[in-house]
């Protein structure tokens, strides 16, 4: 993979530098990748700026022409595949199968929108006035802010991009300023599939100055955002200037609750997929394993073992099944959890270190950990870790998983796995979250909306409630009786 050209912002259609940029480190071994040119309040300004422009021809464009330029976007994102997902494993460390997932997951997002906005929207109303014709219909909004995590950097630039694009609006997009790469990339397959200039505008920098200003700009009429609640907050404040729409995905600290009667190996491997998948640097995690105590002790014997046996590697090796966590940073906050926990009293089963030896050196790894016998009170329990590190709890009835399920702020997600179908529906249907399995974890749809309860965000992606977000409705009435309306005398 060739980085030795140094990422630009994309602006208004041109490739533009500016005065500072940002090394781009690979997580596994620590070394340089690439730079990157880091943007200010002057470059949101521009392009902010752009994309007004932009929109005046995108806005009332056919949902035709965009829809072919959407299709386009997607058949070129499917033809680089290979290196999309190679950018995202040396960028964020994921092992390459999650990144090629991540790829083909990022072209079926496109083509969904394409296919979505021709089809019917709106509604026509029967008022009671029978010389009145009433109905409804969505506009696009005009210019959205974006602003993308990095633990899925195609995947997430597609989520918010496609819908935004395919209802007419334009764009102010910022990745993650540790993984910016294939949003670099996603932006050149913009140019080649012909998008206008300025109708998507790539500005890289720090949340604490590009974010800031997005959140915060006066002529920017909405703004999405997907990463921690903390910062969640601050965009909300932000976006009090102008009372701008918001959209936001947060933090979560989701169940995953296992009942007796369900198959013990498979329950372990689901457990496992649950919490360990991307290295756990998920929102929608299963970070909180909620097993009954009939099968507890057993249970966790077994998955201890098979989460020792989880391949540990670069994410370009051969058989990686869990690649090194994204930054320096942020290795230090899960390894401070893991000594949280310690300290608090939880039992520690499996895992539990930084790994070191050989090839590790240099690298972010940290070991797939368990800690059981968690209590409700304990950090471990209540607060987003974002990492391989699994906590443990244990009920009896099926009232008492329902009451640790639902003892969070948090409710993006949570599964349940039970025989008894009646059961697991009830329990589910209890489960205070937006996003829900049964005998299942993590399955995501471009079909199906995604967004949480409480701290978890406002609002929802992907579906045709994801494109609802990025549409403003608007009420319009006919009078079809021509004349005086004979209010006053």
């Amino acid at each position: 993979m060739d980085f030795s050209k140094t990422g630009r912002l994309c602006i208004g259609g041109k490739w533009v530098e500016t005065d500072k940029t940002k090394d781009i480190i690979n997580p596994a071994d620590a070394s340089v990748l690439s730079k990157v040119y880091a943007g200010n309040e002057t470059h949101v300004d521009l392009a902010v700026k752009e994309a007004k422009e932009a929109f005046k021809q995108w806005g009332v464009s056919s949902v035709s022409y965009r829809a072919a330029i959407l299709f386009k976007i997607a058949d070129l994102i499917e033809k680089n595949s290979r290196e999309l997902a190679e950018i995202d494993t040396l960028n964020n460390g994921k092992p390459l199968r999650d990144s090629l997932g991540d790829v083909s997951d990022s072209a079926a997002c496109f083509r969904y929108y394409g296919g979505l906005i021709d089809k019917p929207s709106g509604q026509v109303y029967s008022v009671p006035d029978p010389n009145m014709q009433s109905f409804v219909v969505r506009e696009p909004i005009g210019v959205c802010g974006q602003i993308a995590p990095w633990n899925y950097p195609l995947m997430m630039a597609a989520w918010k991009l496609a819908p935004c694009l395919a209802a007419g609006n334009v764009s102010v997009f910022k990745p993650s300023d540790l993984t910016p790469l294939s949003s670099v990339r996603l932006f050149e397959i913009f140019e080649e599939a012909g998008l206008p200039a300025g109708v998507a505008n790539l500005v890289m920098g720090p949340g604490s100055v590009v974010g800031q200003a997005i959140s915060g700009h006066t002529e920017i009429d909405k703004v999405v955002f997907t990463g921690g609640t903390d910062t969640g907050r601050k965009i909300m404040t932000g976006a009090v200037k102008n009372i701008k729409g918001i959209s936001l995905e947060l933090g979560g600290k989701s169940p995953c609750i296992i009942f007796d009667d369900y198959d013990l190996e498979a329950g372990v491997d689901w457990a496992l997929f649950a919490i360990f998948c991307n290295q756990g640097e998920v929102c929608s995690a299963g970070s909180r394993l909620i097993l009954q105590d009939t099968i507890y002790d057993k249970f966790l014997d077994r998955l201890a073992q098979r989460a020792g046996q989880i391949k540990v590697a670069n994410g370009l090796e051969e058989g990686a099944e869990m690649g090194p966590l994204v930054s320096k940073a942020h290795m230090e906050t899960v390894l401070s959890y893991i000594d949280i926990a310690k300290k608090e009293g939880a039992r520690l089963i499996c895992g539990g270190k930084r790994i070191t030896e050989g090839k590790f050196a240099n690298g972010y790894f940290v070991e797939p950990t368990i800690f059981a016998d968690c209590k409700p009170d304990m950090r471990i329990v209540n607060e987003e870790v974002f990492g391989p590190v699994l906590a443990v709890q244990k009920f009896h009835t099926q009232e008492e998983a329902v009451e640790l399920a639902n003892a969070t702020v948090y409710g993006l997600a949570g599964g349940v796995f039970s025989n008894d179908i009646s059961r697991a529906l009830q329990v589910i249907k209890a489960v205070k979250a937006g996003i829900t399995w049964v005998n299942a974890y993590h399955p995501t749809f471009a079909q199906a909306p995604w967004g949480g309860y409480k701290q978890s965000g406002i609002g929802r992606e992907l579906g045709t409630f994801g494109l609802d977000e990025y549409t403003e409705i608007k009420q319009i009435n006919i009078n079809l009786a021509a004349g005086k309306v004979g209010w006053f005398a």
